[in-house]
């Protein structure tokens, strides 16, 4: 377990309190409002991000390790932290986007050294090339740091997702030895052309391979014990694997060294959930043993934490197999067999088909088929769409010239919506001497977007709509309904929530009227949370006047 400063955390969450209260109004605080909202996974408005390319919190831990050498473009350490990113929590950023959760890309202890892989001198930026499941990597912060982060989010109601990497260490550098042919297989690379040849080996020349596969008792590799002896914590971090393996009667295999590792983030720190990388490089066995520590873990912190538990809302999930789209329903095909990923392992799978669509996009089509596939097929689960990612080449508007189109898309589909970090101001996907994904990852340039009125504008076009998103569970898990095509109308009805809303895309600017059917009641009033407006029901229409081509209708509830 991770052990942290508690005079120096008490201090930051009183620090973050404190500076809450002033902004409470006298009936309710902004943490009680916010925890009391309705909330579920498969409608979640999530934002995700790059920890090192979102906020530069602390510039004082921006070199670690001498990662001095110069890299490629956009491809070293750029200064971005879990400091920074409780920064914009606590100023409201994401609440102002609607967003309740957050993933962050992995925070563990990266390698020290970079590599040349083709792609330009490189160092572990992203966080995905691991050399110390239990440690954070200095560039990101401290355990403090994530306390406090998780502590202002929940504060909050926002959820926090960590990124849960199994399947690989980091690559062999100069600094940072292999790992054990016991623990790690450093060949074939994968071929795709079977479930062989895409999980028994490597993803890419110099990422060793975990062997998931593997029940057979192994030792610590000898790096990482020389590693914790010099910091000092070799017998406590040797205590706890001998409770969990005594706990569970698992054998000391390599997959499940790192369930206890990841898992700790639970126990600890109270994270809300796991984004697992390279799901489909893994055994699916592998993730039900996973999800299965992590339900403990997360019960076992709701229980030493009760005054922490935002709800009763259930430890989430989210795999990530490259390629998954919604017509797939519960199965992954790897030619020779199928897997369900699903089963007794993930409440939801990020979605790769909605970035698929034509730029001049059909929304009925898209809406009616999500609403049809998640009330039918995957009615127990759920998926994750996103536009804009960090590894995807093809995204959706890569030049960024549907962004209101984008936006709409993004936000009202039925489902989850992954929001990656940028896309609420036009952050550009193009950036000048980039190698490969590199180009997805530029910093967020805080300054130049405030000062930047199409940033800003498009900005409260996603606020608008996400705030509307996390309000209502109807817009997510609703059933869908079309009431008219011109203007594009439609109807969200959660009958469990008694949550109806009608939204308008396309419609004119000023005056409108908007068919609502039987929506809402006749002779009762309703507000367009889009330009703030009232109207009243009659005859089954609302008349508005406005400038703006989107209606966003909601009850008002006295």
């Amino acid at each position: 377990m991770r052990k942290i400063n508690l005079l120096a955390l008490l201090m930051l969450v009183c620090f973050a309190a404190c500076k809450e209260e002033k902004q409470e109004t006298p009936q309710e605080s902004e943490s009680e409002v916010a925890m009391a909202k309705p909330f579920d996974w498969k409608a979640a408005n999530l934002y995700f991000l790059l920890t090192d390319r979102f906020n530069n919190g602390d510039p004082s831990n921006d070199v670690n390790f001498d990662r001095t050498q110069e890299t490629a473009v956009l491809r070293g350490f750029e200064g971005g932290d879990l400091k920074g990113i409780t920064q914009k929590i606590q100023e409201g950023y994401f609440s102002d986007l609607g967003i309740n959760a957050i993933w962050m890309t992995p925070i563990v202890e990266q390698v020290h050294d970079g590599t040349d892989e083709g792609t330009g001198y490189t160092y572990a930026y992203h966080g995905y090339w691991t050399k110390d499941w239990t440690q954070l990597d200095p560039n990101f912060g401290n355990f403090e740091d994530l306390a406090a982060l998780v502590e202002a989010a929940h504060s909050k109601g926002i959820r926090v997702l960590l990124d849960a990497v199994t399947n690989h260490t980091g690559p062999v550098t100069p600094k940072d030895a292999v790992w054990p042919e016991e623990w790690v297989r450093t060949q074939p690379k994968c071929t795709y052309e079977s479930f062989e040849t895409t999980v028994e080996c490597t993803l890419v020349e110099n990422l060793p391979d975990i062997k998931t596969e593997s029940n057979e008792d192994v030792a610590l590799p000898p790096a990482l014990v020389e590693k914790w002896k010099q910091e000092g914590r070799y017998d406590t971090e040797m205590a706890e694997l001998d409770a969990f393996f005594e706990r569970t009667g698992y054998p000391r295999a390599p997959r499940f060294y790192i369930m206890k590792w990841l898992t700790d983030y639970i126990t600890d720190f109270g994270i809300d959930g796991y984004r697992v990388d390279t799901v489909r490089h893994t055994e699916a066995f592998v993730w039900q043993e996973f999800k299965k520590q992590c339900d403990y873990a997360f019960a076992a912190w709701k229980q030493a934490n009760p005054d922490s538990v935002l709800d009763d809302t259930p430890f989430y999930t989210v795999g990530e197999v490259y390629g998954y789209g919604i017509n797939d329903g519960l199965m992954t095909n790897f030619g020779d067999v199928k897997k369900d990923y699903y089963k007794d392992a993930f409440t939801a799978m990020i979605n790769f088909d909605l970035r698929s669509q034509e730029s001049d996009v059909d929304y009925e089509a898209v809406f009616s088929r999500y609403d049809s596939i998640l009330n039918s097929t995957l009615s127990d689960y759920g998926t994750l769409s996103y536009l804009t990612s960090h590894d995807d080449g093809y995204p959706y508007d890569k030049e960024r010239q549907n962004t209101y189109t984008a936006a709409n898309l993004l936000l009202l589909t039925p489902g989850g919506s992954q929001m990656y970090y940028g896309d609420e101001v036009g952050r550009s996907l193009l950036i000048d001497g980039t190698n490969g994904d590199a180009t997805l990852r530029s910093s967020m340039d805080w300054e130049a977007y405030a000062n930047d009125p199409e940033a800003q504008k498009l900005l409260t076009h996603y606020q608008k709509l996400g705030q509307f998103k996390n309000n209502h569970l109807a817009v997510g898990i609703g059933r869908h309904q079309q009431l008219a095509a011109a203007p594009y109308t439609f109807q969200r009805e959660y009958a469990a929530g008694n949550d109806t809303v009608v939204v308008a895309l396309n419609a004119p600017k000023g005056e409108k009227i908007i068919e609502i059917g039987m929506a809402f009641a006749e002779g009762s009033t309703v507000r367009d949370a889009y330009s703030g407006q009232t109207a009243v029901v009659t005859g089954g229409k609302v008349s508005l006047n406005s400038d703006a081509n989107v209606v966003l209708l909601e009850a008002i509830y006295e």
